[in-house]
């Protein structure tokens, strides 16, 4: 693991406990966004081995992200009552049990999720894996807004509220520390080997499908996990919640901390995220030009923006990225 990384997970390994400690004096906006800012995390870094480690190019996260939240949620809801009762009633280490399970329940229904739609799917690359990918997102949010046991288009409501900071940071640091390894190690070099030249790689041997299979597997693994985090944060589900503008957001976290570079990833997940809520105050300020105010409000304005001066202007990213050799 490169010391840049091991530098940052240590980094969120202190973050984490110092701001649970802080939880109970801090303002629960705040806390909120801190939240978000692990969430992110997780779901740019996840994102990375599929697009940035691996090479491919997916548009379904917000989908993996569904599947794992609605799943988590759906399990505490229907069964955690019944489950706490079982184990004498609710205390911290029952509740802690009850949420583990229902994210690893979320990152697994997340992964058969990835695994379903890679299998078909990962023969192909470029732009028609970015269409089936998209198109997968979006029928997961039309599946879910149809069916009625987990609210529809009403909403999965009442779901407990057991994402704290702790919880949050260490998953965001296990994320980091599991792909880092997974990259660095002996099998994780077929992941750069289908990256930098996918017709080399299938030519010297390596099953490139399975790489990039296995690397969907495990990136909606997490996303589903970083799902379940957001559901018990936020304890309201909705469809609309993970549009293809979430998928947006994600794919620019990714982009600006640069393909590749997971310490990147996460120092953009930090500023991204702060930078959405900054602008949700920008737009009260009543002397700013009429036209800045209404471009604030928009945030897909914004985020093809942002994109297009990215690929301008540094299209390996803000902190840098991996270089795709030169053919000669």
């Amino acid at each position: 693991m490169p010391m840049k990384t091991r530098l940052l997970l240590i980094a969120v390994i202190v973050a984490s406990g110092l701001l649970s400690s802080f939880t109970a004096s801090m303002n629960s906006y705040y806390v909120q966004i801190l939240t978000f800012i692990g969430i992110n995390i997780i779901l740019g870094v996840s994102l990375n081995l599929i697009n940035g480690h691996t090479g491919q190019f997916s548009l379904g996260h917000a989908g993996f992200m569904a599947v794992g939240g609605y799943s988590a949620a759906f399990l505490t809801t229907t069964y955690g009552p019944s489950f706490l009762a079982a184990l004498g009633g609710s205390s911290w280490w029952s509740e802690a049990l009850l949420f583990s399970g229902a994210l690893v329940v979320g990152g697994i229904g997340a992964a058969i999720a990835g695994l379903v739609v890679g299998i078909p799917s990962l023969r192909l690359r470029g732009d028609y894996l970015a269409i089936i990918t998209l198109g997968f997102g979006e029928i997961i949010r039309v599946l879910i807004q149809n069916t009625d046991a987990v609210g529809g288009p009403r909403g999965l409501t009442g779901i407990p509220g057991y994402t704290n900071l702790f919880w949050t940071f260490a998953i965001a640091a296990i994320t980091i520390y599991s792909i880092s390894s997974l990259v660095d190690s002996t099998y994780g070099r077929g992941f750069l080997t289908v990256r930098d030249d996918e017709i080399a790689a299938s030519s010297m041997g390596i099953n490139t499908t399975r790489y990039k299979v296995v690397a969907f597997v495990i990136g909606a693994f997490f996303a589903g996990v970083a799902g379940g985090l957001y559901a018990h944060s936020t304890r309201y589900l909705t469809p609309e919640g993970f549009t293809f503008q979430k998928t947006v957001e994600i794919v620019i976290i990714v982009i600006l901390g640069g393909m590749g570079n997971n310490a990147g990833v996460t120092v953009a997940a930090i500023l991204l995220t702060v930078l959405l809520e900054a602008l949700r105050s920008v737009s009260d300020f009543t002397w700013l030009p009429q036209f800045v105010r209404d471009l604030t409000k928009n945030r897909m304005i914004l985020f093809s923006l942002v994109l297009i001066a990215l690929m301008l202007l540094r299209p390996q990213g803000l902190f840098g990225g991996f270089r795709k050799p030169k053919r000669t």
